[in-house]
């Protein structure tokens, strides 16, 4: 004897003309791609200067067929990420793969618009699919090491390389000042001091005021 096929229906879902009408329409609904949690699997940029770029990502969540057996999603490729971005201003934090996020599916294809990025007719009748999906952003990730956190105690920001400061002027106050416009180098190892070439003139032991800054090496 063959082993029965298992699927979703179940007798009361035959029970009557509108049960199986029910049941049809909730079949139809299921293959519908709405929101997904899942997993990136690669990124097409790496923290650089550049436009917003692409994930391809897998849903976390298995499929499941009839008898209750589940089977891992495939790859979705070239979905765009969300950035924080206005004009030509934008925070730059491209996601990196591991990481665990939302995944959006848009009601209609929206591969012609990825292309041109202007308005126009979707590419074709498909509505609702996997292929239309939109990453926007990182839940259930894990601890930091680089930050800007906002607390009661003010705003910390916390690298573990540089920090760069790439601006025409930099002013600190109220009345921390601080101020700056060009120079202001100091390093320990293999020297280096200048505020503006600091070596002082005219030192002498005791009570006497230093002369002005000299030249270093």
């Amino acid at each position: 004897m063959s082993d029965a096929i298992a699927g979703f229906q179940d007798v009361a879902d035959t029970a009557s003309d509108l049960n199986a009408q029910a049941f049809l329409i909730n079949q139809i609904i299921g293959k519908l791609a709405t929101t997904a949690l899942v997993k990136v699997l690669s990124v097409t940029n790496a923290g650089g200067v550049a436009a917003v770029g692409m994930v391809d990502v897998q849903p976390m969540v298995h499929q499941v067929d009839g008898a209750g057996n589940p089977t891992p999603h495939g790859r979705i490729t070239n979905i765009p990420y969300f950035r924080l971005q206005g004009g030509t201003d934008a925070i730059i934090l491209d996601p990196k793969v591991g990481d665990i996020g939302i995944c959006v599916f848009c009601s209609r294809d929206i591969s012609q618009i990825k292309r041109s990025k202007a308005p126009g007719a979707p590419a074709s009748r498909r509505r609702y699919g996997w292929g239309d999906g939109l990453y926007i952003g990182g839940v259930l990730n894990g601890v930091p090491t680089q930050y800007v956190r906002f607390s009661s105690a003010g705003i910390e920001i916390k690298t573990t390389n540089n920090l760069v400061l790439n601006a025409q002027n930099v002013t600190l106050d109220t009345a921390g000042n601080l101020g700056v416009k060009g120079e202001v180098t100091a390093k320990v190892g293999a020297s280096q001091v200048t505020l503006t070439n600091h070596r002082q003139t005219g030192v002498q032991t005791g009570l006497a005021t230093s002369g002005p800054p000299q030249a270093g090496t």
